[in-house]
């Protein structure tokens, strides 16, 4: 039993380990497709996401079970407001993200995505009373003096990092309150925002605003499906292996490769003050990956204990 489970936990880190992978590079894609509005590439992926995964779905012989799930979730308002929630608001961060990076903001997305594990951890806590150690709390606060900084500075809340960070926490704890399958779970979620999807496009086609028409752009905007399932379906199902703050540890591996892409592919400016936001985010994450170590583990009890002692003598 205790070696099943361990290889469970090994395939759950396996998978999102390579979903954040992708992510971590995802920005070299987007920029390929620069010229099209955000808005149209999100409604594409949106649409090519739904009709790839139904394919995997018929491949797969799961179709049937897709369309149970569906039944089930008209049958329960609960499942409904769940799924659509989830679909909604990954489609918000999809969309920020999207602007972000051809708009030339790499940068300021890695941000939010260094941002993101420490979001999920407070969202465990809130939601699915997961405890919070000391550690981990000198952790948020060290992130928030980061935060802080590059608000302070430049006069103006990052609202992409917070955005991203924000939206996609709220995603993750809502992978972990559905209990579909990864590939019928996906299906359901671009399901439910395809029709809005489709009547954007069509609407933009009318107008004669429409991207979708040249080969090289057409390709992109339809592969645009793959790059954006395979990743979510790695990613649920490794999330509903693992506890939502190792997901959250996991997720360092997308912001450092998108900060290396900003700073050394897009050459984005990296000014001193974003390095000192940085290192205080840096620092928050190392904290909160060493907090279940023995060693911090003990320090923390000792700590307590010291705190403790001290308000009895001042009584």
């Amino acid at each position: 039993m205790k070696l099943q489970k361990q290889s469970e936990q090994t395939l759950g880190v396996l998978s999102v380990a390579i979903a954040y992978f992708f992510w971590g590079i995802l920005p070299i894609y987007w920029k390929f497709v620069q010229s099209v509005p955000a808005t149209q590439v999100l409604a594409h992926r949106i649409f090519w996401s739904f009709i790839f995964v139904l394919a995997l779905l018929l491949v797969s012989g799961q179709i049937k079970a897709f369309f149970a799930d569906f039944v089930d979730i008209v049958h329960h308002p609960k499942k409904f407001f769940l799924v659509f929630a989830a679909s909604a608001i990954v489609s918000v961060n999809w969309l920020t993200y999207i602007w972000a990076v051809n708009s030339n903001h790499v940068i300021e997305t890695s941000l939010g995505y260094y941002i993101n594990p420490l979001i999920s951890v407070m969202l465990g806590v809130i939601v699915l009373r997961e405890k919070l150690s000391l550690w981990q709390m000198v952790s948020f606060c060290l992130a928030l003096i980061g935060v802080l900084i590059v608000t302070l500075h430049f006069g103006s809340v990052p609202w992409i990092a917070l955005t991203l960070a924000i939206s996609f926490g709220l995603y993750g704890l809502l992978k972990k309150t559905i209990s579909y399958g990864a590939l019928t779970g996906l299906g359901l979620e671009t399901l439910f925002i395809t029709p809005f999807a489709l009547i954007f496009l069509t609407y933009v086609h009318n107008q004669g605003g429409g991207a979708f028409g040249g080969l090289k752009i057409s390709a992109l905007l339809m592969g645009a499906g793959v790059v954006t399932a395979i990743p979510l379906i790695l990613f649920a199902s490794g999330a509903k292996r693992l506890p939502l703050s190792v997901v959250g540890f996991i997720q360092y591996i997308a912001p450092t490769i998108a900060l290396l892409l900003g700073v050394f592919l897009y050459h984005e400016p990296f000014t001193k003050v974003h390095l000192v936001s940085f290192v205080f985010i840096w620092a928050a994450l190392i904290i909160f990956s060493l907090s279940k170590t023995n060693y911090f583990i003990q320090l923390e009890s000792l700590l307590v204990k010291r705190i403790m002692t001290g308000k009895r003598e001042t009584y």
